[in-house]
């Protein structure tokens, strides 16, 4: 289905290599040299995988496994490294993005404001009319007028509609669109919503009401809950993702402005505190710059 992500493992390896270095080069450059895991090395490698934003908890989980063993040497570190990480992206489950051929598809889309939630919206919109598909904009975010305008010039670009009211209230939105591209016979509808974390029962409240409006009236038609974050915003990042996640089924998450980013490891944070794969990741400016997340090549970036 979504043949039209092209990512070459060169390409990838160059989007990562702040991450790789953060996440795996300094942990072998500080236990390689080393015989045996002492207490003293084991704590500098928690430290060094915190500070790459793996995440205090799973941190600790990896150094206490090694910690409680005897078996793999700190030469053998990478290794052991990259089996865990390997572990934790596949228990989150598959990355490829839900569609259902023959239908309507609707994703709805999360974040707050600031993480390049309409320019994402605007190039997915991109990728799947390159693949004819008929696509629908519902622009949600009615409380910034500016959302709604950046998305109108986003969807002018990719060639997909867009409907959009001001200052009208987000769920009416979503049920015009919904009408109109069941009406109409629209392949996909893409959601935008509100991202104002200051008063998170509003926020919840929002969204949630528009999630009951899509279950009313296009039963069984949403596809994907995605959660949008900001490739450098690191732990901060999974606060926002706990947030949403209390407000809506999350499904899976799109991270943004990954290239150039030393804090890729939150992808793997995701994965294993709240059980969410990445499905869509940002790695430039251009309408051609976001692309299907897939694991392996992710994992076979960071370790070469």
């Amino acid at each position: 289905m979504f043949g039209f992500f092209s990512n070459s493992i060169e390409n990838l390896k160059k989007t990562v290599s702040k991450t790789a270095q953060a996440l795996v080069g300094n942990v072998v450059e500080t236990v390689a040299e080393e015989e045996e895991f002492s207490e003293f090395v084991l704590d500098d490698m928690e430290d060094i995988l915190i500070s790459a934003d793996l995440g205090v908890n799973y941190a600790a989980e990896l150094v206490d496994r090694l910690r409680s063993q005897d078996r793999i040497k700190p030469s053998e570190v990478k290794s052991f490294l990259k089996e865990q990480f390997t572990k934790t992206l596949d228990n989150a489950g598959s990355t490829q993005l839900n569609y259902t051929d023959n239908s309507l598809n609707i994703y709805f889309i999360a974040g707050v404001n600031g993480v390049g939630k309409t320019t994402l919206i605007g190039k997915l919109a991109y990728k799947f009319r390159q693949e004819g598909k008929r696509v629908l904009i519902a622009a949600a975010d009615t409380f910034r007028a500016a959302a709604e305008e950046q998305l109108d010039i986003w969807s002018k670009r990719a060639g997909a509609d867009i409907v959009r009211r001001d200052k009208a209230d987000p769920a009416s939105v979503v049920y015009e669109a919904i009408q109109k591209a069941q009406n109409e016979h629209y392949d996909i509808i893409l959601v935008d919503t509100a991202g104002r974390l200051q008063n998170k029962f509003n926020l919840m409240e929002e969204l949630s009401k528009i999630k009951s409006v899509i279950d009313k009236n296009a039963q069984d038609a949403l596809r994907e809950c995605i959660l949008v974050l900001d490739a450098n915003t690191g732990q901060n990042g999974l606060q926002q993702a706990k947030v949403f996640k209390d407000a809506v089924a999350l499904t899976s998450v799109a991270l943004t402005k990954l290239d150039g980013s030393a804090k890729g490891a939150i992808v793997l944070a995701i994965a294993k505190e709240l059980n969410l794969p990445v499905k869509l990741i940002g790695v430039g400016e251009k309408m051609e710059d976001l692309k299907e997340f897939n694991a392996s090549d992710f994992i076979e970036a960071l370790f070469t």
